[in-house]
């Protein structure tokens, strides 16, 4: 009788933490003027920015979804 194959013991990754984006990546200041980049939720109203998906909007709170307008390409 053969022995059976063992397991060879696969050492474990770390986690890689995510950086954690600040207020300041949702508004852009030009002379003393804010602006927000991203559009808030319809549905749960301003405080809940929506994330941008290329082609639509999102609310991560809520998952409402807003598309954007389409672009005529000839």
């Amino acid at each position: 009788m053969e022995k059976p194959r063992e397991k060879e013991e696969k050492g474990k990754t770390e986690k890689r933490k995510k950086k954690e984006k600040g207020v300041s990546s949702l508004y852009k200041t030009e002379n003393d003027q804010i602006t927000r980049l991203r559009p808030t939720c319809e549905r749960c109203g301003p405080g809940y920015f929506m994330a941008d998906h290329g082609d639509r909007y999102t609310c991560g709170h809520c998952g409402f979804t807003r598309y954007k307008p389409a672009e005529n390409k000839k």
